[in-house]
């Protein structure tokens, strides 16, 4: 009896995994089959750029357009922006692809993308300049200028909060008060008159902390809402306001500016998701991002900009056009756990040692992979080298930061070469 049992009990486990695999087959053919192309030919990508490039850095431009062709196709992006600067110069900035996909409006170096997580190097520098006019203390807690957030067991500071490494909520990964955080649908809607305001995003002030400041490392965008309402504080201004008159406008970012969404603002580009949610392969295709109003995210992520004032934030910053050189010391310093382990992150700024012409070197940078904002921006810069290399795109989930090291090694590389007479 038992014998004739043990095909139907075989069946009975094996038709579920059949219907499984099948399942996934199915939905992996679907998806290569309804994948929109936005661009079949590398060769056959729009781009638009304001000059030529000097003759010094024709080489290492033309292989940045092939880098930026290549990644536009295989990664299936509307559009790309890439800017590159050396030495204190814009010598190279080009727009590739679709602004909007829907219109086919080209980009131009002008079309302003979302900054996103990228806003914190930013609002790091705004930091910096309340430290150097003694307006801010980096190990005060943060309820010295800013009351609203509650007391929690252990002491919060703004070090830890710019640090990445305070414990503050997270919440839902790409941390926007969305409906359905797993596919990306619906956006912000309330706008913050004030930065204080923005504590008001899924209650997050009055959630429990997620560890003991100080122990783990764990990025934020609602840390940096706390870091953005203590530099309004400090500073007997608005936060926005405050950016643009002491960060912006001293180092000629006339394009940078707050992402109001009910606003017209020239030159933006149209925005999206990976039509299978905020995790999944921009190969499979865009959608529309719903309009949203970023504005409670302050120095966290309500920041529209070009790669041109991108590039001109970074070479001013290491350039000692904004902060003193030992202010940028401290905001590029990794910072350590209570265990003595170093996280890789600065006080608003990432940092790492790329391999550039052959030789180890040290980069400071930031942006993301999986932004909620739909787009996807890295900002990558070379002190010593005096490069400082921006990629945005209009698709959230993008890999900008391999596009930005590949532009950055072909510009080091063509450094070494004598410039033509």
């Amino acid at each position: 009896m038992s014998t004739n049992r043990a095909p139907i009990w075989l069946a009975l486990i094996a038709a579920p995994i059949c219907l499984l695999l099948a399942g996934i087959l199915g939905l992996w053919t679907y998806k290569t089959v309804t994948t929109p192309i936005l661009h079949p030919d590398p060769q056959h990508v729009r781009s638009v750029s304001d000059s030529a490039p000097a003759q010094r850095w024709t080489d290492a431009v033309e292989r940045g357009r092939q880098i930026t062709r290549a990644n536009l196709v295989q990664q299936n992006l509307p559009g790309l922006s890439v800017a590159v600067g050396v030495e204190g110069d814009i010598v190279w900035a080009e727009g590739f692809g679709w602004a909007s996909v829907e219109d086919q409006l080209p980009v131009k170096p002008e079309t302003r993308f979302r900054v996103g997580d990228a806003s914190k190097a930013l609002t790091s520098a705004a930091v910096g300049l309340l430290l150097e006019r003694n307006k801010l203390r980096l190990d005060d807690e943060i309820q010295v200028r800013v009351p609203e957030f509650p007391k929690k067991p252990w002491p919060v500071t703004i070090r830890q909060l710019m640090a990445q490494m305070a414990g503050v909520t997270t919440d839902h990964g790409g941390e926007a008060p969305l409906s359905n955080p797993s596919t990306g649908e619906g956006a912000p809607t309330r706008p913050c008159e004030r930065t204080v305001d923005g504590l008001q995003l899924d209650s997050f002030a009055e959630r429990e902390l997620l560890f003991e400041p100080g122990t783990r490392y764990r990025p934020s965008s609602y840390g940096w809402i706390l870091v953005s309402a203590a530099v309004e504080a400090a500073a007997n201004e608005p936060f926005f306001a405050f950016m643009r008159t002491q960060v912006f406008e001293p180092l000629g970012m006339r394009k940078t500016t707050i992402d109001l969404a009910n606003e017209p603002i020239a030159s933006r580009a149209a925005f999206y998701w990976p039509l299978f949610g905020l995790a999944a392969d921009t190969r499979y295709g865009p959608k529309p991002a719903r309009v949203g109003d970023y504005s409670c995210y302050a120095g966290a992520a309500a920041f529209l900009s070009t790669t041109s004032d991108l590039v001109r934030f970074g070479m001013g910053i290491n350039s000692g056009k904004l902060l003193k050189p030992e202010t940028v010391q401290l905001l590029e310093t990794r910072q350590r756990l209570t265990s003595g382990d170093e996280t890789g992150y600065g006080l608003g700024w990432e940092l790492e040692t790329e391999s550039l012409a052959g030789q180890p070197t040290r980069m400071a940078g930031h942006g993301s992979k999986k932004d909620f904002i739909g787009g996807t921006t890295y900002l990558m810069t070379f002190p010593e080298r005096g490069l400082a290399v921006a990629v945005m795109t209009n698709i959230s989930s993008a890999d900008t930061k391999s596009i930005a090291l590949n532009i950055a090694q072909a510009f080091a590389e063509q450094a070494r070469i004598p410039a033509r007479q």
